[in-house]
């Protein structure tokens, strides 16, 4: 038996060829039915990225809140220190050049000294420091730019006792090595007063009297922190007092000193002036962020990469700077 094939009713499909036509005339009919992907990429161009719902914008700030958490820490103990260097050697430069004979300008020696100012230039070779400027001030901020003094006691050289504060492991860790001074080893300073040497007498449990000294001498106090187990410094749990006694004769000591510091300039005391900018700089962080998400859709990833990563760097640096202030002055 022979089947037969019966053809399509044209008058109701339409001819072969008009379907050819239509497919060669540039692409498909958008005055048919619209594909779901279609649509999507229609709604797409009329309103930008798609909106985020609740869930992705916690996991996103969330995410933000983790690389600002890793950065801090490797502020801390790392891009802190060159930020530290950096200062130092501005530093040393500046206070150089108040010792030339030929300045105009005399060091700061007495009265109230403005902080950040370079006061001294100390040198221990065996703790680890090889002529380090002192700055006025012992908050955490002052401490960030290396070794302070605390403005309620005299500078080194002169009669009492001066008090030089240092951080043990972030920040370049400068006084780190202080504990390891011993009974009898020298320790050398330099004011705008002259050079001096202290020696060693030994260390001072928090609260305990300082050793005693005669009216026309002095004592040095380096104070930072330390901690016990394998940790070491990174766990510090108690404040070290390392004492030194002037060689020779303390030279005048100018009045207007401050008597009294706030909490903030005492050793083992954070800053709290640091949260509200910490806090601030967070907000910009995810303000940032987003602005970030939404160049990346616009201007593909290299391109938002190449724009975004700087200014995200200098937001983060910013963020853990006042960060750092939250931290004791002594770590």
């Amino acid at each position: 038996m022979v089947i037969g094939v019966v053809p399509a009713d044209t008058d109701r499909a339409g001819a072969p060829g008009d379907a050819a036509q239509g497919a060669g005339s540039g692409g498909p009919d958008h005055t048919g039915p619209v594909t779901p992907d279609e649509g999507a990429e229609r709604s797409a161009e009329r309103s930008g990225p798609p909106t985020p719902g609740p869930l992705q914008v916690v996991l996103a700030a969330v995410m933000v809140l983790c690389v600002a958490a890793v950065f801090l820490g490797v502020f801390a103990f790392g891009l802190s220190g060159l930020q530290e260097q950096r200062s130092q050697h501005l530093l040393y430069a500046e206070f150089r050049g108040l010792l030339d004979p030929s300045s105009t300008i005399a060091p700061s020696i007495g009265g109230r000294i403005p902080a950040g100012t370079p006061v001294a230039l100390i040198d221990a070779p065996v703790a680890g420091l090889h002529k380090v400027i002192v700055v006025e001030g012992t908050t955490s901020g002052d401490l960030l730019a290396g070794p302070g003094h605390r403005s309620n006691s005299p500078l080194p050289g002169q009669a009492g006792a001066s008090v030089i504060v240092g951080r043990s492991a972030t920040a370049g860790a400068p006084f780190a090595g202080i504990a390891g001074l011993r009974r009898g080893e020298t320790v050398h300073v330099r004011t705008g007063q002259g050079a001096f040497r202290y020696t060693v007498v030994g260390r001072v449990v928090a609260g305990h009297a300082l050793p005693s000294y005669r009216s026309d001498s002095g004592l040095l106090v380096l104070v930072t922190s330390a901690g016990s187990g394998w940790a070491g410094p990174l766990a510090s749990d108690r404040l070290v007092y390392v004492v030194a006694r002037l060689d020779g004769t303390a030279v005048a000591t100018p009045r207007g000193r401050p008597r009294t510091v706030p909490p903030a300039a005492t050793q083992g005391h954070v800053d709290p002036a640091g949260l509200p900018f910490a806090l601030l700089w967070m907000v910009v962080l995810m303000a940032v962020s987003a602005l970030c998400w939404r160049a990346w859709y616009r201007w593909g990833l290299l391109r938002t990469w190449m724009v975004g990563a700087p200014v995200l760097f200098a937001v983060l640096w910013a963020f853990s700077n006042e960060a750092m202030r939250l931290l004791p002055n002594v770590y």
